[in-house]
């Protein structure tokens, strides 16, 4: 009887580098935030992973398109053709109709109404015909397994591609929180930037992500120090390749500028939590999630500037999503989904 289902229900994190699709309790989608098009007949030549390996390799009649900037859907078209294509990668799962779907989007908890009704309307154009949204932290927090309805605080960090989310939660609700457009991004920008300033040498998006993911750190001294990362590109005098080999420590520099604004952020919050709350905090600790977690010893830099244990999320990088899906479940339950 599963052919016949008419009723698919997707929990979908829509982020800014990547997204993610949950159907029936399994990651079906995990893609890169992008799509190919033809400039002269807007045809969709790629999605996702495919769409990135043409990024930054394109010639002129193919341009690549990141639909979401800072967290928001920046190019209305590119977006819902996007999550189009997106879902038709969960529809080939066996299906002879094509189902009515139920949707949970997520979306950063600084949102404007002009911002939550266009994603509300990319998901019914891509076909969804009720769409529920859950605000980023919240999303994070059922992802790292924490009891947002309970009557304590819980403190959650998102880092990701967009946008940097801060929150501190309570009986199902954000008592008080924080976005700032620093994150995964601008930490790519940041080493771009380093690399072309300290060595006269260029290189594109793709590499300065590869070099994040690989020795991004957050202090100069790591206790497991990765190794350095080797890449070449022209120097920007001679045209002449160069090949650099990059320590951790110069990406902890690179990067601290930034870093700091997310520092500032986290103690701009903890200003805000209501005493009681602040307690609970201290005991449970902060929860870190999204790809910015992953950069090495920001947990450790967190702890030390505010004396508060940091735990990073199981699988950051999906525990949005994870939390989009338990929302999904419980839709008649959490009064904190937007209709």
């Amino acid at each position: 009887m599963g052919l016949f289902s008419l009723t698919q229900e997707l929990a979908v994190d829509l982020g800014t580098a990547n997204t993610l699709i949950i159907h029936n309790g399994k990651v079906v989608v995990d893609e890169p935030s992008i799509i190919a098009v033809d400039i002269h007949t807007g045809k969709v030549m790629a999605i996702g992973k495919e769409a990135q390996k043409m990024h930054g390799k394109t010639h002129q009649d193919i341009k690549t398109i990141r639909p979401l900037k800072d967290g928001v859907i920046a190019d209305f078209n590119a977006a819902e053709q996007m999550l189009r294509g997106m879902i038709k990668k969960v529809k080939t799962n066996g299906h002879l109709f094509s189902p009515s779907l139920k949707m949970v989007v997520c979306i950063p908890s600084g949102s404007t109404n002009v911002e939550i009704r266009t994603v509300r309307e990319s998901a019914e154009h891509a076909g969804a015909r009720d769409v529920y949204m859950i605000f980023e932290p919240m999303a994070a927090a059922l992802g790292a397994g924490l009891d947002v309805e309970a009557p304590e605080g819980s403190m959650i960090i998102d880092i990701g591609g967009g946008t940097t989310e801060i929150a501190c939660i309570s009986l199902g609700g954000i008592v008080c929180s924080e976005s700032i457009d620093v994150a995964g991004d601008v930490f790519t920008e940041d080493i771009q930037k380093y690399i072309r300033q300290q060595y006269n040498v260029r290189i594109g998006e793709r590499t300065a992500e590869n070099i994040k993911i690989s020795v991004g750190a957050a202090l100069r001294e790591l206790e497991n120090p990765p190794e350095d990362f080797v890449v070449t590109g022209p120097n920007m005098l001679t045209s002449l390749p160069t090949t650099l080999n990059i320590s951790y420590s110069e990406i902890a520099y690179a990067l601290e500028k930034s870093l700091l604004k997310v520092d500032a952020a986290v103690m701009k919050v903890l200003e805000m939590v209501p005493p009681e709350l602040y307690s609970d905090i201290m005991k449970n600790g902060i929860y870190l999630a999204g790809g910015g977690a992953l950069i090495k010893g920001l947990d450790k830099r967190l702890q030390e500037k505010t004396n508060i244990p940091f735990i990073i999320a199981e699988d950051p990088l999906r525990a949005i999503v994870r939390g989009t899906s338990v929302a999904l479940k419980n839709i008649n339950s959490f009064s904190f989904l937007m209709k």
